[in-house]
Order: structure tokens, then C-alpha cells, then sequence
């Protein structure tokens, strides 16, 4: 009779102790957030979703050339001299025009590596965490703004100015071949041999 007692003693201890944790959790305030109406709070450095700001990238490639995954694809169309396309936000003269720069970001492994490399500091990493899609296709982002008749027009004109130096430095060649040869220097007067 004594091990009953000595078991509902047990059993109403061992209930008491995990009522001891629930009590002291019922009169504490929830940390359940109401998501998605209210978000948490990332972290300073958290690497999400990737960002280009297209008006100060200057077509280097660094990021592309730095990513584990080859997920950033970029085309460049060399200017023309006479083309001015301004400045980024750092000062740094642009040259090329930037017709496609996508990111895959279904294969980005948030590394962070292409963020450090870029000169302009035109690439970075943002709070965006929700960005799911059914289709894949959605997930290639791409922040180029030049159209196609804009990219076809740069295109044409870059392919006039190569042809134009080209017949420069054409003309420029025939015009050295057709100059006159300088005479060549008169040899030295010979002097007798004199016999020892």
C-alpha cells in the first residue's frame, strides 16, 4: 500500500514540476510575431536577395568574374568618344553601356562574394527574403534599362567609329608607304692601305 501512495506522490510531483515551466510562461508576454504583417528584424550583415544599381555599374565584370556559381551574366557595348555617359555616384567615369545584367538568383548561394569586388559599389545585398515563384524564369532578375533599339543604335554606331579608325589608319599606313625614302648616308671616303 505504501508504493501506491508512494506513486500518486510521484505522479502529482512530476505534473506539478512541468506546470512549474507552464505557469511561468503564462503570465510572460508572447514572442510570436504576426508574420507576415510584422517581420523580424535581420541582422545588419544578413545576405538575401541581391541588388544592382544599373546607373553607377560600369560594366567591369568584377562580380561575374567572382561569383562561385556563375549566376550574373553581363554584356558591355564600348562607346564611341564623342558619347558622354556621365558619372556614377563615386566619380568614376563611365565607358561602356550595360545592355544585359541579369542574376540568376535560383542559383545564388548568398555568398556575398560579387558584393566586395565592384569598384563602383553598385551591387549589394539586401533585406529581401521572400521572393518565391512558380516559375523559374521569374527568378532571373534583370536590371538593365537599355531597349533594343537603344542597344541596336550603340551597336551601329560603335561598328561606324571601328570602321572609320580603321580607314584612318589605312589611309595612314598608304600615306607612309608612299612617301619618298629617305637616301641613304653616304659611305665613308676610303683610305689607302699604307704598307708596314
Amino acid at each position: 500500500m505504501s508504493s501506491y501512495f508512494r506513486n500518486v506522490y510521484d505522479g502529482l510531483v512530476t505534473v506539478l514540476i512541468g506546470m512549474k515551466v507552464t505557469w511561468k510562461h503564462l503570465f510572460t508576454p508572447a514572442v510570436t510575431i504576426q508574420y507576415p504583417d510584422v517581420k523580424p528584424k535581420l541582422p545588419e550583415r544578413a545576405r538575401n536577395r541581391l541588388y544592382v544599381n544599373i546607373d553607377d555599374c560600369i560594366g567591369c565584370d568584377q562580380c561575374s568574374m567572382a561569383c562561385p556559381v556563375d549566376c550574373i551574366t553581363i554584356e558591355t557595348i564600348k562607346s564611341t568618344p564623342d558619347v558622354d555617359l556621365g558619372l556614377t555616384s563615386l566619380g568614376t567615369k563611365k565607358r561602356l553601356y550595360v545592355p544585359r545584367f541579369d542574376i540568376d538568383i535560383a542559383k545564388c548561394c548568398y555568398c556575398g562574394l560579387c558584393v566586395y569586388p565592384c569598384p563602383t559599389e553598385c551591387i549589394k545585398m539586401t533585406d529581401v527574403y521572400e521572393f518565391s515563384e512558380f516559375d523559374r524564369q521569374n527568378l532571373i532578375y534583370s536590371f538593365a534599362v537599355m531597349t533594343p533599339a537603344e542597344v541596336d543604335q550603340a551597336k551601329a554606331k560603335l561598328v561606324a567609329y571601328d570602321k572609320e579608325q580603321a580607314a584612318k589608319k589605312a589611309a595612314a599606313a598608304a600615306a607612309k608607304a608612299a612617301a619618298p625614302a629617305p637616301a641613304p648616308p653616304a659611305a665613308p671616303p676610303q683610305q689607302p692601305e699604307t704598307k708596314a
